[in-house]
This record gives C-alpha cells, sequence and structure tokens, in this order.
C-alpha cells in the first residue's frame, strides 16, 4: 500500500477543517440522510462522510460500516485530498496505491471507490 502525499496547501486545509468545529461531534440526522441517500444513489453498500485531520480520517456520519476513525496512512480521502477532481478507484485490487490495503483484503473489501 502506498501512503498518501500530503497537498501544498495542508497548513491552510487544517486550519479550515478546525474552524469548521466538526470533528469528534456527535451524529447528526441530517448528515446520515445524505450517506444513506448516496448509498441508495449509487447503488454501493457502504457510503461515508469524512474529513481527514493532520493524522486521522474522522467519519462525521457512516452507512455500512461500524467505524468512526482510520489512521490517515490507511485513508482513502488523504488521497482524494490530493485530486483537484473527483477520484475514482474502478477495482481496488488492480490500483497499487491499495491492492494490499487491509479494508481491501479484509472486511469490508471494498472493491470500487468513489471520492469527491
Amino acid at each position: 500500500m502506498l501512503n498518501p502525499g500530503i497537498p501544498d496547501n495542508e497548513p491552510e486545509r487544517i486550519e479550515l477543517l478546525k474552524a469548521l468545529g466538526i470533528l469528534d461531534t456527535p451524529p447528526e440526522n441530517r448528515f446520515e440522510r445524505i450517506t444513506q441517500l448516496a448509498s441508495r444513489i449509487c447503488n454501493m453498500p457502504i457510503s461515508l462522510m469524512s474529513l481527514v485531520d493532520t493524522n486521522r480520517q474522522w467519519f462525521k456520519s457512516t452507512h455500512g460500516l461500524d467505524m468512526k476513525e482510520t489512521p490517515r496512512n490507511l485513508s482513502f480521502c488523504a488521497h482524494a485530498i490530493l485530486q483537484n477532481k473527483t477520484f475514482y478507484i474502478e477495482d481496488t485490487k488492480n490500483d497499487e496505491r491499495f491492492q494490499d490495503h487491509p479494508m481491501i483484503t479484509g472486511h469490508p473489501h471494498i472493491r470500487d471507490c468513489l471520492l469527491e
């Protein structure tokens, strides 16, 4: 598995993220509805609303996965924030960045991934 890089705007990005005051807040129905709808629209069993902090990927809302966070180095979204467009992985097992990722080789066996 390849570790994601750090975006050029990392200090500003982290400052804005902290200013939102959303990290480590309780679940909210409005966000839960969004992740449920995303799963239905995309016909995917898992949908997450995640925020990439300095050392972790924290989930504000989840559908189909019972986790609150992952280390940043295991975060799909840490790769996505390096992009300026939608980040889609058609088959994670064929992508060298993720082939041996524990969430691909083990539970929940993620195969494709769409990140915005």
